[in-house]
């Protein structure tokens, strides 16, 4: 299980985020407090900044104003401090598809502990049900078995915060139904955050909602004080909104 940041504590504070590409600003202003582990679900039409904010979350992408504290420590003065405590699960496996499980798995644990820890990758071998296909080349892999195999990556380094981008792109529903199992073996001790267009799952898998639009918080509240008929509604007025 992951190490945690505590009760009560934020698992995200980010304050007046920005991100500007030239003329245009994909994010503008993004005030965030999210709570050790919560599940957020962040929706929002194309184009609303969604996967720029994830990418920041990520460490993939510098704010171009703000401020940004992940698991109580400052992302943007020490981001190599918290990249060993975030795992990132995309609809783009990132696996390297002439590398078997086993190898895929001991090159990214390697990149965390110097060498690696294979006692957790033969324990999440048999978590996302793989060992049987553990040297198998993952170019062999079906949609769902390299998705299955990316969770596994994302979780070798243990961490505290994991994001999903998403995800369930490309999955069947019986491969999206072992996802969801796995996810809900997984989520004790950690804080989850999922970009998803699929407005029912997210709503469902969630314990706190955000929606963007033309880069600014529309809503951000915990899921216990909304009612799904009306978060729909405002959710399908957004999408309305379209692209700055």
């Amino acid at each position: 299980m992951a190490a945690g940041t505590g009760q009560g504590s934020l698992a995200v504070d980010a304050r007046g985020l920005v991100k500007q590409f030239g003329p245009r600003r994909a994010l503008d202003g993004v005030d965030l407090s999210i709570p050790s582990g919560a599940f957020l679900s962040i929706f929002g039409p194309n184009g609303a900044g969604k996967t720029t904010l994830l990418r920041i979350l990520a460490l993939l992408s510098r704010p171009t104003r703000g401020s940004l504290s992940l698991l109580g420590t400052d992302a943007l003065d020490e981001p190599d401090a918290l990249r060993s405590r975030i795992g990132l699960i995309s609809h783009r496996s990132m696996l390297y598809g002439d590398l078997s499980a086993q190898e895929n798995l001991e090159f990214f644990s390697a990149l965390y502990h110097g060498e690696p820890d294979r006692v957790r990758i033969r324990e999440l071998l048999e978590l996302v049900e793989l060992d049987h296909r553990r040297n198998d080349p993952v170019r062999t892999y079906s949609r769902g078995m390299q998705q299955r195999l990316s969770i596994a990556r994302a979780l070798v380094n243990d961490p505290e915060l994991v994001l999903l981008d998403e995800p369930y792109s490309g999955l069947d529903p019986h491969a999206a139904e072992l996802f969801d199992e796995l996810i809900g073996r997984v989520r004790e001790g950690r804080t989850f955050i999922m970009v998803s267009h699929d407005l029912e799952k997210g709503f469902d898998l969630c314990s706190h909602v955000l929606i963007l639009a033309r880069g600014q918080v529309v809503v951000c509240a915990e899921k216990a004080g909304i009612d799904r008929a009306a978060f729909r509604e405002l959710y399908l007025a957004t999408v309305g909104m379209g692209v700055a």
